[in-house]
């Protein structure tokens, strides 16, 4: 990331970055990334409520309603303002929501304990409103967001939904190159220290072989000169006796 420290979660929303699955791209993914890039988007800071407190719900079934909504997260904390989100011409769900608290702390528990709940047999995914507290922040109308779906080509990365995947850097290669090489170095080595241990091995066994064959040349020269010279005295005793 062009010397920044990485992080699996956006802390500034970059377009660019968000397109790509580790977010090291250099260049956009797809015309979308280049209409975020190229879009200026201002945060709607009229919004009632205090963005800290509040939860961005989405993935709801079409047949969840307010009721629902309110009997599940009031158990996590007072709610201070719920919103499901409809179309103002059909009045139907539009399948997300946000949910305001009382207490930052109850928001902070939500989000930590709600998140892939099932409602109304659909999981559903929750996190803090983005609008308002992410810089730079583009939504996904104008290219940006998280999320998406795969058959759209536009997935966007750097989301609690959807983290970055670590990067498989060059430098990684190098060490992974370099612990193989020391190992190999290791290896060798270990041959070598083999070779040379079986080697001395050979040749002790080598001279103990030969200083045994020695002694026994030598104890049969041995044996071989005092029978000669008893034969020697005999005969000579033999001589004086005649």
């Amino acid at each position: 990331m062009s010397g920044d420290r990485w992080l699996p979660i956006l802390k500034t929303y970059c377009p660019l970055k968000a397109g790509s699955i580790d977010g090291t791209d250099a260049d956009p993914h797809d015309k979308a990334v280049i209409r975020a890039l190229n879009s200026t988007y201002k945060p709607n800071n009229r919004l009632p409520g205090n963005p800290d407190r509040t939860l961005f719900v989405s993935r709801l079934s079409p047949n969840t309603n307010e009721d629902v909504l309110m009997k599940t997260f009031e158990t996590f904390g007072e709610i201070k303002r719920l919103n499901l989100v409809r179309d103002i011409v059909t009045g139907f769900s539009k399948g997300y929501a946000f949910v305001e608290f009382v207490e930052e702390k109850s928001a902070y528990i939500a989000n930590r304990e709600a998140n892939k709940i099932v409602i109304d047999q659909k999981e559903i995914f929750v996190d803090f409103e983005i609008q308002r507290t992410l810089p730079a922040w583009k939504p996904r109308r104008l290219g940006g967001g998280f999320g998406g779906k795969k058959e759209s080509g536009q997935l966007r990365f750097g989301g609690k939904d959807r983290p970055f995947k670590k990067p498989f850097m060059v430098e990684n290669v190098w060490r992974e190159s370099r612990a193989s090489r020391d190992e190999d170095s290791r290896q060798y080595r270990s041959r070598d220290s083999d070779r040379d241990h079986e080697r001395y091995q050979s040749e002790r066994r080598d001279r103990k072989q030969y200083r045994e064959r020695s002694h026994s040349r030598d104890r049969y020269r041995h044996r071989n000169r005092s029978r000669s010279r008893d034969r020697h005295r005999d005969r000579k005793t033999y001589r004086k006796d005649d």
